[in-house]
């Protein structure tokens, strides 16, 4: 029964971390220094990193739903 709870672990893991680095790779391209007075202070690298971590839930958090429900498709027949 809980032989898959370790292989999901690893594979949510695993698309978070890609997902965080894939959302800070994207937000490297969006003007911060529009928004924020210093962007180069620390204020504006936490409101970047938050800004990423909270990318990365949606994106990941979509992305692993839709992983659970194709792997419960084979229970429909």
């Amino acid at each position: 029964m809980t032989d898959g709870f370790g292989q999901d672990a690893l594979i949510q893991i695993m698309v978070n971390l890609f997902f965080l680095g894939l959302s800070w790779w994207a937000l490297q391209s969006f003007r911060f220094d529009l928004f924020v007075r210093e962007p180069k202070g620390p204020q504006a690298i936490m409101l970047r990193l938050l800004t990423a971590i909270a990318i990365t839930y949606l994106v990941s958090r979509f992305f692993l739903d839709y992983l659970q429900a194709s792997r419960l498709l084979q229970y429909l027949w």
